[in-house]
Parts: C-alpha cells; structure tokens; sequence
C-alpha cells in the first residue's frame, strides 16, 4: 500500500559548517529538482562505503554542504509524469548526484531523475533490490564484464573483500553462475560464512600476493574481482594467467596503484574499469536483467548484515569505515529506534 506523501518526511542528513559535521535526523521537505523528478516512496536504503565517504568532514566525495545521505534505495514510485514509470511501480534508484550533490536514499521519500530509477522485474521486491543494491549492481556489472571478455568457466576467480557488500554479492553471483569462486578476506572467521555463499576456497588477503621479488607472480587466476584497489589490485594483475581479467570495483585500501607494464604486455591481461554511478539505461537495464534472472536461485537473507533505522546510521557508516560488515546493511525509513 502507498502512502500519501504529506510534505515533511524522516531523513537522515548531513550538515557541514567550516570543518565540522552535523550527523542526524531531521524533518525534511524533498522537492524536485529536475523536470523529470519522480517521487518515490524509500521501502528500503543500503549503507555503502561511498555514504561513508560523502560523511567525512573534510569528504571529497560530497559536493554539497547539506544534503540527505544515501547513495541507494528501493521502493514504489508515488508521483511520476514519465511514460514507463507510473505510480505503483517498484523500483531501485541509484545513481549520479544521490546522495552526494542531491538528496539521496535515507529518507522515507525521495525525488530522482528517470534516468536513476530502475523497474524491478520478476522476483525482485525493493528489499531484495536493496539486499543486492549497489554492491550488488557494481558486482553484476563485474561478472558481466568478465563474461565480454571471455573468461575461461573451468579457471578459478578471486574475489577481494570478500566479506564486504561487492565482495559477497561477487561471490554469490558467481557461484550461482557456476565459477568456482577463491574468496579472499582479512576476516578468516567468516570463511565457513563465504563457503556458504558459494566459495569453493577461502583464503586469506595476505596469500594473493605470490613471489613478490619478481616482476610477475604464478599464473594462478583466470579472472578476478577485485574490491579493494590499491596494493591488493596490483597483486591481482601481477597473478593473473594469460589472457585474464580483472575487474576493478573499489578503493577501500587506497586509490594509488603500483604496478608495472609485465602483465599487460607478456600474458596480455586487461584491467577492467567498472562504473555504476553514470552507466546508461541500456548497461542497467542489463544488469537488473541478469540480476532478476538469479534471484530465484539465490537465498538473499544470508547476505544481510543488519537492518536498522534511519538513528542507526552514524554507527553503521563507522562499521563500513572498518571493513566490518558482512555483507549489506539495509535501513528502513520507516523504523523507530528504541529508546
């Protein structure tokens, strides 16, 4: 059932004054920005590691000084002009400005363009769109684009981060796609967990890195996502087989990445590039495709970390800081915490 819209909603917002940082929640009133804004009534939000990063003080990620957080959400549309996106419709939004130059997804209510706004098919329900949200998308997109390039199915894949919202939507999708999945994590506690989504191996971040005096390591991966960046990313290249790829998906451990021209020009890998944030209609309505044809052969629940409401988040961003999630945080807007 929708409910009426009726002005002011629940959010949670982000109030930066000179170098300090008012996190909280507040009574807002959304509006549209764009001509073609529609109205849709939040179901559900994700915590990401990007709302971390929009969060920080001195954050290079948010271009706005106060906004509402949150760079996903799912729900029904309750107001739309746009043909194909009528009210009732359930949908995921995510996508440029959210929750970085434009109120995004921690809110009860949210206005974004047609262009942000995915209709959900099939077994997908906004809550299990926000379980997959865009962790699950920017790990899609990654499997899809191993695919393109021709990824040997009898290889094994590594996964990076692998406890992590990307990392364990990789995992998962690839086993559901029949890969034999190594996931790699600095959480060995979980490997019984990371089995359980469909890792044939678990290993740890440290055993990636394979004779690091050389220019070049084993050949061990016939491809890789990799959730990490940095020196984790440069170990992936340098172990990759001949003819593989990695797909690149995050910057948890840094944005600089060391690495020399060996695996590019003598076992010809490539370095995949995945963006989720200004991809066109067609790439996510691709992916959505592809993502609501697994659904059914995928227990989602396993994936969720918690589900908290819009109070919960100061903490829930602290957590994602730390790389101490397993799996999504979802947020319900329409929660109450406890006194």
């Amino acid at each position: 059932m929708i409910r009426v819209y009726s002005g002011l909603v629940r959010a949670f917002t982000i109030r930066a004054h000179e170098e300090a940082l008012d996190l909280g929640v507040s009574e807002v009133d959304p509006h549209p920005i764009d001509a073609d804004d529609v109205l849709v009534e939040v179901y559900f939000s994700g915590v990401n590691f990007k709302d971390a990063m929009v969060a920080e003080p001195a954050s290079r990620v948010r271009r706005v000084s106060d906004l509402v957080g949150g760079v996903d959400a799912a729900g029904v549309i309750t107001e739309s002009r746009v043909p194909g996106l009528e009210p009732g419709t359930p949908v995921a939004v995510h996508g440029g400005d959210l929750g970085v130059a434009r109120d995004g997804g921690f809110a009860e209510y949210v206005y974004a363009p047609a262009r942000y706004l995915s209709p959900l098919a099939g077994a997908l329900s906004p809550r299990s769109a926000m379980i997959i949200g865009t962790a699950g998308v920017s790990a899609m997109a990654s499997v899809l684009a191993l695919e393109d390039h021709g990824v040997d199915p009898d290889g094994e894949i590594l996964v990076t981060g692998a406890t992590g919202g990307v990392g364990s939507m990789a995992v998962t999708l690839l086993a559901a796609r029949g890969y034999r999945v190594v996931a790699s994590t600095g959480s060995p506690d979980q490997a019984d967990w990371l089995r359980e989504r469909g890792a044939s191996r678990v290993i740890a971040r440290e055993e990636v890195s394979d004779r690091p005096g050389r220019v070049l390591g084993s050949e061990l991966w016939a491809g890789a996502v990799d959730c990490i960046g940095g020196e984790m990313l440069g170990n992936v290249l340098r172990t990759l087989r001949y003819g593989a790829a990695v797909s690149a998906t995050g910057l948890v451990a840094g944005a600089d990445l060391v690495t020399t021209v060996y695996p590019f020009i003598t076992r010809n890998v490539a370095l995949l590039g995945i963006d989720v944030v200004e991809s066109p209609p067609a790439t996510r309505q691709r992916v959505w495709t592809a993502l609501a044809a697994l659904v059914p052969t995928i227990d989602l629940d396993p994936l969720v970390d918690s589900v908290i409401p819009l109070e919960g988040i100061p903490a829930a961003l602290e957590t994602v800081r730390r790389g101490a999630t397993r799996g999504r945080i979802l947020v319900d807007p329409t929660a109450r915490a406890r006194a």
